[in-house]
């Protein structure tokens, strides 16, 4: 490693777009186009409160979705919780995706926090990061098929 040097120090604007053009020209030495993602979003409001929402990124190649969306947020203010709000969110972005042919979703959840009602939404476990949190539970990813026991 002659005269290089590897320093500690946050990456600049210009070196994180050199990084993400040196990504998408791998991608496409493989023959892959690369991917871009867009976001659906929904906001629950409460007259002029805004009490949830649920987004999520969508990838596609070029024009074209890849079927998967990544749900980035789901959250409900606590008093207005336990009244299917949030579940409420979560279906129409969900029918949102089926009407751009994206038919699985995935998300990750606290273990203390909403799995038991990803659970009932028809979410399943695909993977368990054990200890991730400092109370000791666990970081939990979850997708589901959608249109599947809706």
């Amino acid at each position: 490693m002659n005269g290089i040097e590897i320093l500690e120090r946050d990456v600049t604007s210009s070196e994180l777009e050199r990084m993400k053009a040196g990504f998408d020209e791998n991608t496409i030495e493989m023959g892959v186009i690369p991917q871009s993602d867009q976001r659906f979003g929904y906001v629950a409001m409460d007259g002029k409160k805004f009490i949830g929402c649920a987004s999520g990124l969508a990838c596609k190649s070029g024009d074209q979705f890849n079927g998967w969306c990544y749900l980035t947020d789901l959250f409900v203010e606590k008093e207005y919780r336990s009244q299917r709000i949030g579940a409420t969110l979560l279906h129409t972005l969900e029918r949102k995706l089926l009407e751009h042919n994206i038919d699985k979703i995935f998300t990750w959840t606290a273990g203390y926090e909403a799995l038991k009602f990803y659970i009932k939404q028809d979410y399943e476990i695909f993977t368990e990061l054990e200890n991730w949190y400092s109370n000791g539970d666990s970081r939990v990813g979850l997708r589901k098929t959608i249109g599947i026991k809706e």
